[in-house]
């Protein structure tokens, strides 16, 4: 076993769990064990829990890289104050005023990078697992997907589709050619309308302006070419995978650009506009804290004390 193969090797085992407990699960209600549709409907369910336990991760992600926007503006300061300057002196002292901003607001530009290296092990276990199986690996997979159910799932199809062929390969059928067409089609769209939405609704005027936002104008159209090329090789069943986790994603984007949007960024915009109209107040600790909504506060009045007959006559004489 190499390097790779010993570090994914206890993900691979997690993941081959879940997929044959779900597969367990379809045949418990009366989907036969060895059909398509079963191995589909697993690989469906393994990535809705795999997806789930990352949500955490995802949420880290969001409030690493707000912390990077809050300061976004007292980095620029520092990077004014030595441009132009190349010499040795001037390098070192920018390096260290901005660690030492990294250090006194908490923030670290590498944190909102670390949620997607954690994710990138998991993400070549689940493929390689699927790989391995509908390419009928010897021995079957390193846990419970034993060879006899690595075999079930490898010569299984749905509707006649082998789930082991892929569009390059599809052994003239033409129900591979359609499916792999559609998921490929569906793949790329999914894809380019995630990172639409992110682009051109969940983003402030400042970060519109910065280099990285043309960058990433410039992914928008190269990662759905690389969709359809790479595509041409997936088998069907990892295109599932591939699938069910973009559409996944799309779902979580929305909402988050829906109820967490980025302050300055017209979704915020358009979510103060809702709240406002439904007569809520939107609190605001800080210039990109995340918004507290609160109904508004009742007024109070001041409960009146009792009074006791002798103060009352007390009062009464000194008037």
């Amino acid at each position: 076993m190499d390097l790779l193969g010993t570090i994914l090797w206890p993900i691979k085992w997690v993941v081959e769990l879940i997929l044959v407990a779900f597969h367990y699960v379809w045949t418990w209600v009366g989907l036969n064990p060895d059909d398509g549709l079963t191995w589909v409907l697993s690989i469906v369910g393994l990535v809705l829990v795999i997806r789930a336990a990352l949500i955490p991760i995802f949420v880290r992600q969001i409030k690493s890289q707000r912390k990077m926007l809050e300061v976004a503006p007292q980095l620029k300061k520092i990077q004014d104050k030595y441009k132009g300057k190349k010499d040795q002196f001037s390098r070192e002292a920018m390096s260290r005023e901005t660690m030492e901003l990294y250090k006194r607001t908490g923030t670290n530009p590498l944190s909102s990078c670390l949620p997607l290296l954690l994710q990138m092990p998991i993400f070549f276990s689940l493929f390689s697992v699927l790989n391995d199986a509908q390419h009928e690996k010897a021995g079957g997979g390193v846990g419970l997907l034993n060879e006899s159910l690595a075999k079930s799932f490898g010569e299984s199809s749905l509707f006649g589709a082998p789930l082991k062929a892929t569009l390059a390969n599809n052994e003239g059928s033409v129900l591979v050619i359609v499916f792999a067409v559609t998921m490929i089609a569906l793949m790329t769209a999914s894809q380019f309308i995630t990172q639409l939405q992110i682009m051109s609704k969940n983003q402030s005027p400042e970060a519109k302006n910065s280099p990285m936002f043309k960058q990433q104008r410039i992914l928008l159209y190269i990662l759905p070419v690389v969709f359809i090329f790479s595509g041409v090789a997936f088998p069907l069943g990892v295109m599932f995978y591939w699938l069910t986790s973009n559409f996944w994603t799309m779902g979580q984007q929305f909402l988050v650009i829906r109820n967490m949007p980025t302050p300055g960024s017209e979704a915020a915009k358009a979510r103060e506009a809702r709240l406002a109209k439904r007569g809520k107040l939107v609190i605001k600790d800080g210039p990109l804290s995340d918004e507290t909504v609160v109904d508004e506060a009742p007024k109070t009045t001041q409960r009146q004390q009792p009074v006791g007959k002798n103060r009352a006559k007390k009062q009464g004489g000194s008037k």
